[in-house]
């Protein structure tokens, strides 16, 4: 007898249906074909044991699984529970004929209980967009699958309650969840606040200069001045995420398994903090089944890379694409996978290997040229994609203790927002743009217009810094944020030397 239970593999962000066939029939063994890895070829066993706990029985004769289409590579264990369910119906030991109306995954344990699985909400679209009247899954993934409308999402905790819902002996009532309720409930709320940084105004300045165009940051200065701690705040004044925004980001998450059990939709923007040892693959993605990296993670959010010099120059010079496109590819001989990557990178560093280079009280004990060989472990073409270097000196004392309090995220958010619809007024007509950080060259043109006084100014800091035709776009961008915040239609001189004086890292001896 042959039966068809339907289950999904993850590519990418995106999942496809799988069709999983089984049949029963006369001789020996268990063969699973269609392209499974070695953790679904081992469910034989998974499921053998839950069956017997349960009072079923396992087949005595040849059991095939195809899993089709059978040119999709399958991988990890949530299959078990379609197999299972496919293997109890062939054998007669289920009588339903619902089992092709709901897309089914979950991982067994020996006892029959169900484990959560990872990349649930791409799933769960696919299923609602190909017409299946719902999604069998375990208890632990139902909040995340209920993201999805006009989807029966039908949890169960074991197999057991899963066979008796198909043969009707057990009503589950679909979780419902009101997306936009727990979107709206749970939105923008963020634990650090800029309220509790004293002190630091040019810094925060400069944070909500690059929040407000989506603009690249690297924090220069010596340890303990509060640079870490400023980073972890830049997330709760960027605009606040978008329904949309949220939907995306939350798949990702999924896809890597990251959001844990009984989670829902992301709600705040994403902050990922990898550290120095990060390998390639862990950062851009990879693997052999490709998996999305932290630069993909942190979407729609902040990648913050703290001590950036310590982190292999291979790694730094990796994330150069994705950068510019805002997006990574990732190819191996069968397939090519693109994952979003659309993140803020804030970095910091110490202005050398003692940290205390440039330091107003303490002495910096480096040899000569060994400033300036720290600060070359970061290659100019990186440097050149940052838009911001900010130099973070140490907090005073009477700063430290002062009661007056700072201002609030919430505040800055405001401002930030507000900059924004300017940007999301000019570039209406170009859908992939939406911040002024991501204006191409030619566009930088027509919009980042200076008078002859500002030409000026620019010719003399470009003669005198030595910088690259990728930093004069990079200050025009800049520029042309500042303005946005002040209100101002056209960029003018404060804004241009604003902008200048960002570019630290490219002063004449800074580190001579």
């Amino acid at each position: 007898m042959l039966t068809k239970t339907y289950g999904s593999a993850v590519q990418g962000v995106n999942a496809n249906t799988i069709t999983i066939e089984v049949v029963v029939s006369q001789g020996t063994n268990f063969y699973v074909v269609g392209l499974a890895d070695n953790a679904i070829k081992e469910s034989q066993q998974r499921i053998e044991a839950a069956l017997k706990i349960r009072g079923y029985r396992m087949p005595r004769t040849k059991v095939v699984v195809n899993m089709a289409p059978a040119d999709i590579r399958k991988e990890g264990s949530a299959y078990d529970l379609p197999i299972a369910l496919g293997i109890l119906h062939a054998s007669q030991q289920l009588n339903t004929e619902r089992l092709g109306d709901y897309i089914i995954m979950g991982e067994l344990a020996l006892d029959g209980e169900l484990r959560p699985v990872r990349g649930v909400l791409p799933i769960a679209i696919q299923a609602r967009k190909e017409g299946f009247k719902g999604f069998i899954l375990p208890r632990a993934n139902a909040q995340e699958a209920a993201i999805v409308n006009n989807l029966d999402v039908i949890p169960v905790e074991n197999m057991q309650q899963a066979i008796d819902f198909f043969e009707g002996r057990l009503e589950i009532e679909p979780l419902q969840l009101d997306t936009r309720t727990v979107f709206q409930t749970a939105a923008n709320q963020y634990a650090a606040d800029f309220a509790d940084v004293q002190g630091q105004e040019n810094i925060k300045r400069a944070l909500e200069i690059a929040a407000a165009g989506g603009h690249n940051v690297i924090m220069i200065g010596p340890p303990g001045a509060g640079k870490t701690m400023l980073a972890k705040r830049l997330p709760s004044i960027l605009p606040a995420l978008s329904i949309g925004e949220a939907l995306e980001t939350t798949k990702i998450h999924s896809v890597a398994g990251k959001l844990g059990a009984n989670a829902s939709l992301l709600t705040t923007r994403p902050f990922r903090a990898p550290h120095h040892t990060i390998s390639d693959v862990a950062l851009v993605g990879g693997g052999g089944n490709p998996q999305p990296g932290e630069i993909s993670l942190a979407h729609n959010g902040v990648l913050f890379l703290d001590e950036l010099p310590e982190f292999k120059r291979t790694v730094l010079e990796v994330m150069r694409q994705p950068l510019e496109e805002r997006r990574v590819t990732i190819s191996r001989a069968k397939v090519s996978i693109d994952f979003p990557s659309n993140f803020m990178l804030i970095a910091s560093m110490n202005p050398c290997p003692c940290g205390y280079y440039n330091h107003p009280e303490k002495e910096c004990v480096c040899g000569p040229g060994v400033v300036q060989r720290y600060l070359n472990k970061v290659s100019g073409p990186l440097l050149d994609r940052i838009d911001l270097h900010v130099e973070v000196t140490p907090v005073t004392f009477d700063q430290m203790t002062e009661t007056r309090k700072a201002e609030t995220s919430e505040h800055i958010q405001r401002r930030v927002e507000q900059a924004r619809e300017v940007q999301t007024a000019r570039f209406q007509e170009f859908p992939e743009i939406h911040s002024n950080a991501m204006m191409p060259s030619q566009m930088v043109k027509e919009l980042c217009l200076i008078d002859e006084a500002g030409r000026a100014l620019l010719k003399t800091a470009m003669e005198r810094l030595g910088l690259s035709a990728r930093a004069y776009d990079r200050i025009l961008k800049v520029a042309r944020t500042i303005a946005d915040l002040g209100g101002s239609g056209e960029i003018r001189l404060e804004h241009l030397a604003e902008a200048i004086q960002y570019r630290s890292l490219d002063r004449e001896g800074w580190a001579g």
